[in-house]
Parts: structure tokens; C-alpha cells; sequence
């Protein structure tokens, strides 16, 4: 597990994060409530990757953004692959 993704997890874990008002709207387009990231970021096994912000309120500073996985214990890691299939009959 990378050095980034124990700080990351520390952080949740501890209380220390905030969602941008983007975040927020993302989240509630997706369906996912607060205890849903919180929980998809403290079972994350990985990053998947790092970007660059490209926020305009970043001029001075540079900011990385990391994706996690939704880590999903209890599903099939084919079923949703098989939903769009299925959608897609």
C-alpha cells in the first residue's frame, strides 16, 4: 500500500477532510452518501491514479487529485459488468 494512500486513510479516519461543493453534487448524482466514500477510502487497497488538479482556484499551488476504487467485498467483481450487459439486450 503506497505511503500516500496510509496518509489519506489517517486523515478519514481521524475526521480531517471535506467535500468541495463539486464533490457533493457528484456524490448525490451518484447515489452516495458521506459514509460511502468514507468507507470506499478506508478499504481501498490502491490508488488507482494520480491527476492534476486543473481547478482555477490552484494558480499558485499545485494540487493532485487521487482516484480510488469503490472497493466492494460482498459483490461479484463481474456483476456489473454483467448488469450492462444485460441493459444492453
Amino acid at each position: 500500500m503506497s505511503d500516500v494512500l496510509v496518509r489519506i486513510k489517517r486523515a478519514v479516519l481521524a475526521g480531517r477532510y471535506r467535500f468541495s461543493e463539486k464533490a457533493s453534487e457528484e456524490m448525490e448524482e451518484s447515489g452516495l452518501t458521506e459514509l460511502d466514500v468514507v468507507e470506499s477510502i478506508v478499504t481501498a487497497k490502491r490508488v488507482y491514479k494520480r491527476i492534476r488538479s486543473t481547478s482555477p482556484w490552484r494558480m499558485g499551488k499545485r494540487e493532485y487529485l487521487y482516484v480510488i476504487p469503490k472497493h466492494r467485498p460482498h459483490r461479484h467483481p463481474d456483476l456489473h459488468k454483467r448488469q450492462v450487459l444485460a441493459a444492453a439486450k
